[in-house]
């Protein structure tokens, strides 16, 4: 059983993760402070995502990374570089599809944090970047690891995005839904089921680590 398709998966999710991390807690700490209508607006666009089929999600990437587009023919021409039908071009997928799962936890607990407690800080002369990151975000971390947890078991087993952008190469660009696809279609029923079995692993821990993170933020 070769193992490759687990191993890239979990690089190109842990990669994204810590992407996904302070673009995250970046967006939801503006949106939230944002006036409600704007919120409105620029909420809806950052979790498009996660209502779009990943497949509408991986065109749109294409027309956007692909070596004939503006952007994928700026990077072809400049640094000889397609953007597309590599390992690491899964990376783009996977932060995009799985992005509004790490926001949305995150702008809540922002949304319900005691400013009374930014505000005392700020009256002994605490500057606004110590603010954030040793008050307001360790007062905010049972949602920020939510949603830390939620997007990393997404991104395990992303296919639709991922399968456009990044292709299937045996040992290059296979992933766990990837290479659990191309068994099945290949007739390798056996060998797609334990690949679901370890995909299934990964995401119960997930949410079992879930579990945890609520019932101690309950008691």
């Amino acid at each position: 059983m070769d193992l490759f398709p687990l191993y890239n998966s979990l690089r190109i999710t842990a990669i994204s993760a810590v992407i996904v991390f302070f673009v995250g807690i970046a967006a939801a700490y503006y949106v939230a402070r944002m006036p409600r209508v704007l919120k409105g607006l620029v909420d809806v666009v950052l979790t498009l995502p996660m209502v779009l089929p990943p497949t509408v999600m991986g065109y749109l990437m294409l027309r956007v990374l692909g070596p004939k587009r503006v952007i994928g023919s700026w990077f072809y021409q400049q640094f000889g570089v397609k953007l597309t039908m590599h390992w690491w071009s899964a990376i783009f997928a996977v932060v995009v599809v799985v992005f509004p799962l790490m926001y949305r936890p995150t702008r809540s607990a922002f949304e319900s944090f005691d400013e009374n407690l930014a505000d005392a800080a700020r009256t002994l002369g605490i500057s606004e970047s110590k603010i954030f990151w040793r008050i307001r975000v360790p007062n905010c971390k049972q949602g920020i690891l939510a949603g830390m947890i939620l997007a990393f078991a997404r991104g395990i087993g992303e296919y639709g995005a991922t399968s456009m952008i990044a292709g299937y190469t045996p040992g290059r660009t296979a992933t766990i839904a990837t290479e659990v696809y191309q068994l099945w279609r290949t007739g390798n029923d056996e060998l797609a089921l334990r690949w679901v079995l370890i995909n299934i692993a990964i995401s119960a821990a997930a949410m079992i680590v879930i579990n945890f993170l609520e019932r101690k933020n309950k008691s």
